[in-house]
């Protein structure tokens, strides 16, 4: 872990602001790491064309710039050897609203929506919200790292199922997956008949060298049959910007989501596309320094927790800022309550399909990681 000061050690205050993150504790000493935005700065060279844009004055009903699609497209055959064609980006203000929006589109309401957990979840709730049915499927666990539950999927998927929700990176569980898991994900997609949604938004923030590998790229046959999901907002700090992207290459799938999105689904605003293109095309070296930070701060928690708090049990991390802890040894009723009484705010495990679970996102300085495990450490020693 380097000792060199970073730009990623500064603080930066973010109470009395616009903030979901610090506004959730507005007016209590409990310290946000919950939700999956980071304490950092955006890209200098992503706030410069934000200035830039700012001062042109006008800020009418946006489309993306050509200089916009083309950066698009450039970064993913740079960043994963992945050659897209243009006209297969479909612009979304959310990748929530995609998930959305993809339960419209190729379930009708008497299919199911087939999905791992534990998930991120709006892969639960938002298929709920357009009345589809999900059907679940747990992962399994090889020593301490999560993988797909083959057996698990054959029993869940029905004939009634028509799309299943994938998650690479995975959130919460922090896995890449491997290109032999891939090919199997598109054998059973095949063998079922299933539409393949892949959410791939937090693809840049793969830690220590790994490489991603988008689940559409890995066979001609996957083009016929999975949509993916990017989104600059993860790994640049642009959530609030709403400014996210399906890669739909099936030209009949395409013309079914945009159809879906008709009449409900709002426009990208000019400040997103601007930030998006400046990302994908400047922010490669900021990117990489972030991974490597992340990448301490990972560290620095395993070392935390098996020194000092042994009874939260962790896994293999090998992407996110999300870290998935398992507080089963410690019997709580309400886990995210009793953490709160000892100053740190926590994601309930509960919504993403596992009770015995808390999510910490370390997305943050240095110094901020230290001083919530302190106190997620004595939340723990109260209990002893």
């Amino acid at each position: 872990m380097s000792s060199e000061p970073s730009i990623f050690d500064t603080v930066y205050d973010r109470t009395e602001t616009d903030s979901q993150k610090w506004q959730k504790y507005e007016g209590k000493d409990i310290l946000p790491m919950w939700v999956a935005d980071m304490d950092f700065h955006a890209p200098e060279v992503v706030l410069d064309a934000l200035h830039e844009r700012i001062d042109h004055g006008i800020f009418g009903y946006a489309r993306p710039e050509p200089s916009c699609t083309e950066a698009t497209v450039e970064m993913l055959e740079r960043e994963y050897g992945w050659k897209i064609d243009p006209s297969w980006l479909v612009w979304l203000p959310g990748l929530v609203v995609g998930i959305n929006v993809a339960s419209r589109a190729f379930c009708e309401e008497q299919h199911s929506v087939l999905t791992t957990t534990p998930i991120y979840p709006p892969f639960i709730f938002g298929p709920k919200f357009q009345k589809r049915p999900v059907v679940k499927a747990q992962m399994a666990l090889e020593g301490d790292r999560y993988v797909m539950d083959w057996d698990a999927l054959e029993a869940a998927v029905t004939p009634d199922t028509k799309l299943f929700l994938f998650c690479n990176p995975h959130n919460p569980c922090a896995r890449v997956f491997e290109r032999e898991e891939l090919l199997k994900v598109i054998d059973f997609c095949e063998r079922h008949d299933l539409i393949c949604c892949s959410d791939e938004i937090h693809c840049e923030l793969v830690l220590d060298g790994r490489k991603h590998i988008p689940l559409a790229s890995v066979s001609e046959k996957a083009k016929e049959r999975v949509f993916t999901f990017i989104a600059p907002s993860k790994t640049y700090n642009l959530a609030g910007l709403g400014c996210s992207i399906a890669i739909i290459p099936d030209e009949k799938l395409r013309a079914q989501f945009v159809t879906a999105t008709r009449g409900i689904m709002a426009e990208v605003n000019n400040l997103g596309y601007t930030a998006c293109e400046a990302a994908y095309r400047y922010a490669q070296d900021w990117r990489d320094e972030l991974q490597s930070y992340l990448a301490g701060n990972r560290d620095f928690i395993h070392d935390f927790v098996k020194r000092e708090i042994p009874e939260i049990g962790l896994y293999q991390h090998e992407a996110t800022y999300l870290s998935w802890m398992d507080i089963s040894k410690l019997e709580l009723k309400d886990p995210v309550g009793h953490f709160e009484n000892h100053g740190i705010g926590l994601s309930d495990g509960v919504p993403f399909d596992s009770k015995q679970h808390v999510r910490l996102n370390f997305g943050c300085p240095r110094s901020t990681l230290e001083e919530g495990l302190r106190r997620l450490k004595a939340g723990v020693d109260a209990l002893r």
